[in-house]
């Protein structure tokens, strides 16, 4: 009798410790689905709120909301209002943990000088920018003592009710020269901007085994920092591209026609993709695959500062940190779980 308790507590341990591992991923789980249906429908779906409640009887608070909407529209323009409350909640840490995502640091930041951060590459949801700059769950301001990062990101997500305040609570800044143009002038020094440079046309080629950027032609990054005297730093997630499948268009075809005039006209590339299911890997799904993502931080560039620089010293410092990049990631890629073969394909 005395070991079949013995046997009966240990199962009981056993099923309790199975329980907790569980629990953690499923936590981890719905950590990663709020910010996907953040990210995909909370703006559309707060606007129509907020339109129902204005033919409700609490017309009042939706009417308080838009007055208060007007009075702080160009708070965004302005460096935003971060809340490192937000920035450390839990959940970021159970987000964090469902891929895992690692930031790694490679030099110190002085907290005299400001930077653009050039994230490469885009991916589908840029997940690992979000976790990395957005929010403290990988220690960012650990690592880098006194920078303020200000992750970029489109402008019209600060058109949407209650999503550009829940964006600015995490210090995401519009990607568009007012903004730019206010931090890194008006905001002090140590401040960081970090900029998906491939933007929609990069995402529209992201697909898991494939390491390219968009970068050749996108230079208005390099023209601000030598406006502002701000130092460039180039950045390299490997594992971004990984974490979802893409139904890729071809040049030439009318899916990627389709693409193409979203991007032209409204700023982002509607992508057919897909990750796992809610309830099994095995299935289709919003969620992205558990891959690991490791952020890179690479070695800034000293910018000087021009007013009006001239192309050729635009081209000058883009050359160099497209040469930068290419360094960064043939001297990480070996380490990251990538062939000593493998070469980042600049477009």
């Amino acid at each position: 009798l005395l070991g079949t308790g013995s046997n009966i507590l240990s199962a009981l341990q056993d099923l309790f410790w199975l329980s907790k591992s569980k629990v953690e991923k499923q936590l981890q789980i719905i950590s990663v689905l709020q910010w996907v249906l953040t990210f995909l429908v909370m703006g559309i779906a707060c606007t129509l709120i907020l339109m129902y409640i204005l033919c409700t009887d609490c017309w009042a608070i939706a009417a308080l909301y838009l007055a208060w909407l007007v009075f702080d529209w160009n708070t965004p323009k302005k460096g935003g209002r971060r809340s490192q409350w937000v920035r450390n909640w839990a959940i970021w840490r159970y987000f964090r943990d469902y891929f895992p995502i690692r930031l790694v640091k490679t030099h110190n930041l002085l907290t005299t000088r400001n930077y653009i951060f050039g994230y490469h590459p885009h991916g589908i949801m840029g997940l690992g920018a979000f976790c990395n700059f957005s929010t403290e769950a990988t220690g960012v301001s650990q690592k880098f003592p006194g920078i303020r990062p200000y992750l970029a990101t489109l402008a019209g997500n600060f058109r949407m009710p209650i999503l550009r305040d829940y964006l600015m609570s995490g210090g995401i800044c519009p990607v568009n020269r007012d903004s730019i143009d206010y931090i890194l002038s008006k905001n002090g020094s140590g401040n960081a901007i970090i900029i998906v440079v491939g933007g929609a046309a990069e995402s529209l080629n992201c697909t898991p085994g494939k390491n390219s950027v968009t970068l050749k032609n996108r230079k208005g990054f390099v023209k601000l920092a030598l406006r502002h005297g701000a130092d460039l730093v180039p950045v390299y997630s490997f594992g971004e591209n990984e974490v979802y499948k893409q139904v890729i268009f071809e040049e030439g075809s009318w899916g990627r026609w389709v693409q193409k005039k979203f991007q032209k006209h409204i700023g982002f590339a509607p992508c057919i993709f897909h990750g796992r299911g809610l309830f099994s890997s095995n299935t289709w799904g919003l969620l992205p695959y558990s891959k690991p993502i490791t952020t890179v931080v690479g070695e800034p560039i000293t910018i000087p500062k021009i007013d009006n620089p001239s192309q050729k010293e635009v081209d000058f410092y883009h050359s160099m940190y497209v040469d930068s990049l290419i360094k960064l990631f043939d001297k990480y890629k070996s380490k990251f779980g990538l062939p000593e073969t493998e070469v980042l394909e600049v477009n």
